[in-house]
């Protein structure tokens, strides 16, 4: 039986995904899984990256129309070229992106792929001011705006911000009950379905030691309540607590997932605690994303010296997932 494949961006071309791609093309992860590969990229590149790296891959070229008829295999790149003038035009570079992100979107929206991988992008090189980051982008893009949750996720534990990327000055305003619920349960019934895991939630407050001076307290007003809702609907969570405690290793053993009610307040932990053993799932999509949690790595490009850890990851977790 034919599966649908899995859907790869390859993101940045100054960045270091294609190096990792080569990296782990020919490990298990890749020849035992049951779902082929497609890379969206540009062929002058990766010809151009694999004599950098001295890889000898073979080259599929697919039709981005005809992919249902279309031969896939796994020990050659299943390839979508998109032409691209190898340099530092910023301009070139947006048109680039943006034609391999509208494919990858196209193609998962028609149901072709099974799931979405990007490599990371520079938000300043691609995304216009009204996109706060690719999370925003893509939810846009598939018009799920407001309903998308970035999930940082590892088997150990995960953790999930309920505000994204916004600038400090907006995140309290930006906080109610409602959103924090939804979020919440979004990330609930994907451990279910998903994974057949049934969670634990630790709730991180806003202010420091949960605490404030003013009248106004965002964990009495709005996290508190939420949480109470979220204990009437049967989902095991416990807050809020001080967020510069909350990841002793007592509690990493307590608790699945940290929700924090900004980016850094849960991101900073865990990417010190795990380095870039982790991924980045965004739910709420018409489909499955994913993406590797290390970034374009600029200053690493054409080094050969990244770890491919957190792509193997995401590929570990597609297949996990793919077999639930």
């Amino acid at each position: 039986m034919k599966v649908n494949p899995i859907i790869i961006i390859a993101g940045e071309p100054h960045g270091v995904f294609l190096e990792l791609f080569f990296k782990i093309f020919n490990t298990k992860i890749v020849k035992e899984n049951k779902r082929p590969l497609i890379l969206i990229a540009s062929k002058s590149l990766i010809l151009q990256q694999m004599k950098k790296f001295k890889y000898d891959l073979k080259i599929n070229l697919v039709d981005k129309n005809i992919i249902k008829k279309t031969k896939l295999y796994k020990d050659k790149i299943n390839l979508i070229n998109v032409p691209f003038n190898y340099g530092n035009d910023n301009k070139n570079l947006k048109e680039y992106i943006s034609k391999c992100f509208n494919i990858g979107i196209n193609l998962m929206k028609k149901k072709y792929g099974f799931a979405l991988i990007n490599g990371p992008i520079s938000k300043t090189n691609f995304l216009e001011k009204k996109f706060l980051g690719i999370t925003e982008y893509i939810s846009s893009k598939t018009n799920t705006a407001k309903k998308e949750v970035m999930l940082i996720y590892n088997k150990k534990f995960s953790v999930s911000p309920i505000t994204t990327h916004l600038p400090l000055k907006d995140i309290s305003k930006n906080i109610n009950k409602k959103t924090i619920i939804k979020k919440i349960i979004t990330i609930n019934e994907f451990y279910k379905k998903r994974l057949n895991k049934n969670i634990k939630f630790a709730v991180c407050g806003l202010n420091p030691h949960c605490e404030t001076i003013h009248k106004y307290s965002e964990e009495e007003k709005i996290i508190v309540p939420a949480i109470k809702f979220l204990k009437k609907r049967n989902i095991d969570i416990e807050g809020p607590f001080p967020a510069d405690t909350l990841f002793l290793k007592k509690n990493l053993k307590k608790f699945d997932v940290f929700i924090g009610m900004y980016h850094d307040q849960v991101l900073t932990p865990i990417k010190a605690i795990l380095g870039f053993d982790a991924i980045n799932v965004t739910l709420g999509l018409p489909f499955i994303r994913v993406s590797p949690d290390h970034g374009p790595n600029f200053s690493m490009f054409e080094k050969n010296k990244s770890d491919p850890k957190s792509l193997v990851g995401t590929l570990s977790f597609l297949k996990e997932i793919s077999a639930s």
